[in-house]
């Protein structure tokens, strides 16, 4: 058990130590592309309500 917690925290440092705080540009580049994945979840979300919105007056 403790072997393995010392592989975690050696693993763990390792990445630390790779890993790189994301300058101006990636960070606005990851924004634009949550931002639109949100968008077009959203708009995914809105059809299938109006659909279903519209469908429920028939019996469907």
């Amino acid at each position: 058990m403790l072997k393995r917690v010392k592989s975690f925290l050696n693993q763990s440092k390792r990445i630390m130590t790779i890993a790189s705080k994301p300058d101006k540009q990636e960070y606005r580049d990851y924004s634009k592309v949550i931002a639109l994945g949100v968008l077009v979840l959203g708009v995914f979300g809105f059809i299938i309500y109006t659909v279903f919105t519209l469908l429920a007056p028939l019996g469907i």
